[in-house]
């Protein structure tokens, strides 16, 4: 079935002008496929915002309906036709007062497609692999990036070939081969499945869709800063507290924040960005602490939260320059904070985070005590995945029925 709110989308060509190089600046041309530059950096997408501006004021925006596809003249997609949707909703920011504080919202991405917000990502550099006549993709994954292009591509009529870490959430390794995508473990991190595709990619058997190995993952993951400012009525929160693995959805809030700013949209206000990752797996932490630009591998990574557990970003010089030109910081919270913070959500505000939402949690808590946030400023935390795709303890008790029940105790 095809999403209704599609048929306003007009056949057209949208704004985009060229692809740029994130660290040279040089421009690559658009409707060509393309992976890293170059210089082996991600390329981004660039808009002729002049002309989106007197097209589209803010207004039109709002009379539309509230999905993903309500920003479609920020989008790369340039004709309805290669779009594979499954009705990519704008997600609630959800209140966790006793967990949380009196400002604190939660954005639930778990209620996209597939249960994640690897679908923001995955459906637009998929339908784009549409348009550019992409036959077979190939892609590491910790799960739920898998799960998103599986489902997809399968929509579509492209191959898919998933390997995955083999301690992977089992839920994950299945949904991944129920939903089309053949599916491989691998004994060793999402890099070294990363290695695997890169080769095969190199020996033209595929096309890698690695993160931020070619450019249209963030404009999708971009459409969280989107929306985040409609939500908040074109303001922006004091904070954001965001689990960052591969760090494309934090690169693709501060490309949209700079769009919207140049569109009249927002001021110039810019929230804090908090990147958040395991105490296990914290490249981006190390490098941060150390005033450097660049990553270096994180070895014998391990967390609960499997979806930041990456020990090299692709794109780890742009979550540095976002971090530090808004003020922010990247932290590091172990896995006991992580699990506390789950447990308390879910158990004082009914919420469900998964493991890498509750990382975010449990980083606000610590900026909190450290003085990097007030409980009057503003903060959203991203959950990032339904927490029904994670391992939960059984707290059930057993009741007999053909014995007498107090039920007065129960």
């Amino acid at each position: 079935m095809v999403n209704p709110n599609l048929n306003l989308v007009a056949d057209r060509p949208t704004f985009v002008t060229h692809l740029e190089c994130s660290m040279t600046g040089e421009r690559y041309p658009a409707d060509q496929l393309h992976n890293l530059s170059r210089a082996g950096k991600p390329l981004l997408v660039r808009y002729d915002l002049g002309a989106v501006r007197a097209a589209v004021p803010r207004a039109m925006i709002e009379a539309r309906p509230t999905d993903l596809w309500r920003w479609r003249e920020l989008l790369p997609v340039r004709q309805v036709r290669d779009i594979v949707s499954l009705g990519e909703i704008e997600t609630p920011l959800v209140p966790i007062l006793k967990s949380g504080g009196p400002n604190v919202l939660v954005k639930d991405e778990g209620r996209l497609p597939t249960g994640s917000f690897k679908a923001r990502g995955l459906v637009m550099a998929v339908s784009m692999a549409k348009a550019l006549g992409v036959a077979k993709i190939a892609m590491p994954t910790n799960g739920n990036a898998g799960a998103a292009l599986a489902a997809y591509a399968t929509r579509c009529g492209i191959e898919t070939i998933v390997l995955c870490p083999d301690d992977t959430p089992e839920i994950n390794v299945r949904e991944i081969a129920a939903q089309g995508g053949r599916v491989y473990r691998v004994n060793g991190l999402i890099d070294d499945c990363g290695a695997i595709v890169a080769k095969g990619a190199a020996e033209g058997l595929w096309f890698d869709f690695s993160t931020l190995k070619e450019p249209y993952r963030i404009e999708g993951k971009k459409t969280m800063g989107l929306e985040l400012a409609a939500q908040l009525r074109w303001t922006l929160p004091d904070a954001i507290f965001y689990p960052t693995g591969g760090g494309t959805g934090l690169i693709g809030m501060w490309k949209a924040f700079a769009e919207m700013e140049a569109l009249g949209w927002i001021g110039a206000k810019r929230p804090k960005m908090f990147a958040v990752q395991a105490s296990g797996c914290a490249p981006i932490v190390r490098a941060f602490e150390a005033g450097e630009e660049h990553a270096e591998r994180w070895e014998d990574a391990s967390t609960v939260a499997a979806g930041i557990r990456v020990p090299r970003a692709v794109g780890d010089f742009l979550i540095l320059r976002a971090v530090r030109e808004s003020g922010g910081r990247a932290m590091a919270v172990g896995d006991p904070a992580i699990l506390r913070a789950v447990d308390d959500c879910a158990r004082k505000d009914g919420l469900l985070l998964c493991p890498e939402g509750g990382a975010t949690l449990a980083a606000y808590r610590e900026a909190l005590r450290l003085g990097l946030v007030d409980e009057e400023d503003s903060a959203v935390l991203f959950n990032c995945a339904t927490g029904l795709k994670y391992p939960m303890p059984d707290a059930s008790e057993t009741l007999d029925r053909h014995q007498p029940i107090d039920l007065a105790a129960l």
